[in-house]
């Protein structure tokens, strides 16, 4: 296990029972004493990006389910901080944020790949310690994270990737039933 920090997935362990947050992975963007964020990445929302704003009508792009925090907020992970500025890089060749009209216009002219970008709607976030003692408890594994997982192409995919990137016993919990009571 690795310790919390940008960069780093949060892997629900198997049995997590918060409905938020089961058998989900979540991006750190940023770990602090006062509070840590991320974005749950394999969770897709119900509605596309046209869906959710106005005057995209041409941009079916999927969104993303970041959390449960901030609900009418939309973010973006990218891989292009040379085009879009303002942008914070998370770990090398992932990028939280930017210009989003800027953004939209790279879209819209096919400038950039748009596997390569993903919009999130909310966020995760943790006060002051909360997510160290979620950790205590066993709530979640710890990976360092990668591009091939964060901008994965089959979200359904990533909780049973992200344990298998773990190796050893981990990726037998992929296998896991939901609620093991059912089996």
């Amino acid at each position: 296990m690795v310790n919390p920090g940008p960069g780093i997935l949060l892997i629900a362990e198997p049995f997590l029972k918060d409905p938020n947050f089961s058998r989900t992975v979540v991006f750190l963007c940023d770990h602090q004493d006062e509070g840590s964020f991320g974005f749950v990445i394999n969770r897709v929302f119900g509605h596309t990006l046209n869906e959710l704003m106005n005057d995209l009508d041409e941009l079916k792009l999927p969104v993303f389910y970041g959390g449960p925090v901030q609900m009418d907020t939309i973010h973006f992970l990218h891989q292009y901080p040379d085009l879009i500025p303002g942008s914070y890089e998370v770990l090398d060749g992932i990028y939280w944020g930017g210009d989003f009209e800027t953004a939209i216009t790279l879209i819209k002219a096919g400038s950039i790949d748009t596997t390569k970008i993903r919009f999130f709607i909310g966020y995760s976030g943790w006060g002051s310690g909360q997510l160290n003692d979620e950790l205590k408890e066993k709530s979640w594994l710890t990976a360092q994270a990668t591009r091939k997982l964060v901008f994965h192409r089959k979200a359904d995919e990533i909780w049973k990737e992200s344990l298998k990137h773990l190796g050893g016993d981990y990726e037998m919990m992929a296998n896991f039933p939901v609620d093991p009571q059912l089996n």
